[in-house]
């Protein structure tokens, strides 16, 4: 696939500008850096909690790295109509699987597992078009509260990765652990406020750099793992065995890829509107049918179903690099390292408290951006306040309650399908938002703040068509007004 030539005249969007080959590696490599802690998590929470080897863990990293990666360079370059938002949107392993794939795993085996994501991906790929109908039910109300408890409910496990995952562990916020991954929250700052043009651009990269020379004399930066790793491997199609279907089994799978699907479509939204490009339908329809189809390879290849990443959508504010071939050029990287190990195993060894701290500005940027967009929403005469307070209250709790080792466990009580939807934050803020929008906003007449709310419901659906027109009657007016 040719890429579109670069421009200087300002006519093309940023979104489509390709910056030149050089620069474009290193932006690409921070993308990769910053998404890259949280990727592996999910397959070394799965494998640890499975007790599978290490050489078990090591193939479900390399495939949920490679997985991750065709996956993002869809997400940015397009298949035809059919695949692709075609916005900087990094995608990588959902933390909304765990649970659900140790469980199933834990009672009917690994193949259940994969049987049950295969399926799960197909059903996806079917509703991805009529769950993307519902983004003129995601005015600025609904979306900017979804988009900030997004950053604040991942400041959580920002902190784990400087301070320590087990709040009982002895070394547990360890004095020169925090003063590493503080100083590069400060290095971060320093650099974005002295730095000019595209050095100001990779600051977060710079201060991870910087950052990781000092954790050597630390003795935090270690590189045995490099030497050992081979240099290409890759897992082989249904490495545990041939897939094996389960009803349970597949009802839980599907309801972790609806839970991807709204967490995927507040991230587009705001990729959206950090980058000044409006969504239709199709696109978002396009953005969520390749988590589907992620969920369909990751059944395939060992691996797990992708959702977009929000620290790299903290990462394209903070920068402002808006290139969608920056992260095509990520999803590049990503699959390289998904087949050699050896690429892999260098990046890991930077040591988490340094890109915890580089992590904890992208995601408190994506609540900035939440904030940022709650500025269009009229509260004068309404119940507006009331939804979002609501929504954030409740919202939260999942990610507030946990204990020891940071997992959820206000709703352990409940059946496990309810801990799988109401114990993601993100999920649980999307259906307060959205179904107290509707409650307050559009059903029934004369309602506090009905009209207001309509305009923007009708402004976002006359944004999603690339229309300014009226709409069933109602003038699609701005959302602040």
């Amino acid at each position: 696939m040719r890429l579109p030539q670069s421009s200087t005249t300002g006519e093309r969007h940023p979104v489509d500008e390709v910056p030149p080959p050089s620069r474009l590696a290193v932006l690409s490599l921070q993308h990769v850096f910053i998404m890259y802690a949280g990727a592996v998590a999910v397959p070394f929470i799965v494998g640890n909690a499975l007790k599978l080897d290490f050489a078990t863990i090591a193939l479900l990293v390399n495939a949920d790295l490679l997985v991750a990666g065709i996956a993002t360079i869809i997400q940015a370059v397009g298949v035809s109509k059919v695949l692709g938002v075609r916005l900087p949107v990094v995608a990588g392993a959902t933390f909304t699987v765990v649970s659900p794939m140790i469980t199933i795993a834990a009672k009917h085996g690994l193949p259940t597992v994969y049987g049950a994501m295969l399926v799960s991906g197909v059903f996806g790929l079917i509703i991805a078009k009529p769950f993307a109908k519902m983004i003129k039910f995601f005015p600025p109300l609904v979306s900017g509260t979804v988009i900030t408890v997004i950053g604040l409910s991942l400041i959580g496990p920002g902190a784990g990765m400087i301070a320590g995952h087990d709040t009982t562990a002895k070394d547990y916020g360890q004095v020169s652990h925090i003063a590493l991954g503080l100083g590069v929250v400060a290095l971060i700052v320093i650099f974005a406020r002295t730095l000019r043009g595209f050095l100001g651009q990779t600051a977060p990269l710079l201060a991870i750099v910087v950052g990781s020379l000092v954790a050597i004399p630390m003795d935090l930066f270690h590189l045995e793992g490099v030497s050992s790793a081979p240099w290409f491997g890759v897992s082989s199609p249904f490495h545990f065995g041939a897939p094996r279907f389960d009803a349970a089994a597949i009802i839980s799978m599907c309801i972790v890829l609806l839970v991807t699907y709204t967490e995927s479509t507040a991230d587009m939204l705001a990729v959206a509107e950090m980058t000044d490009r409006k969504l239709s339908e199709d696109d978002i329809a396009r953005g969520l049918a390749t988590d589907g189809l992620s969920a369909v390879l990751g059944g395939c290849m060992n691996s797990f179903p992708d959702t977009a990443y929000a620290e790299n959508v903290g990462l394209v504010q903070m920068t402002g690099v808006r290139s969608r071939w920056v992260v095509a050029g990520a999803g590049g990287i990503l699959v390289t390292m998904g087949l050699v190990p050896k690429v892999g195993a260098f990046v890991a060894a930077v040591p988490e408290q340094v890109v915890g701290g580089a992590a904890l500005v992208m995601f408190a940027m994506v609540t900035a951006v939440g904030v940022q967009t709650l500025k269009k929403v009229e509260f004068q005469d309404n119940h507006n306040l009331l939804v979002i307070a609501v929504s954030l209250g409740v919202g939260m709790l999942p990610a507030v309650a946990t204990d020891s080792f940071g997992n959820e466990v206000f709703f352990k009580q409940f059946p496990s399908w309810a801990q799988t939807v109401f114990g993601s934050p993100i999920t649980l803020t999307v259906i307060l938002a959205f179904t107290l929008n509707l409650v307050f906003n559009h059903l029934g007449s004369g309602r506090p703040g009905a009209k207001d709310t309509a305009a923007e419901g009708a402004a976002a659906e006359a944004a999603a068509a690339g229309s300014t027109s009226t709409q069933s009657g109602t003038e699609a007016q701005p959302a602040a007004t």
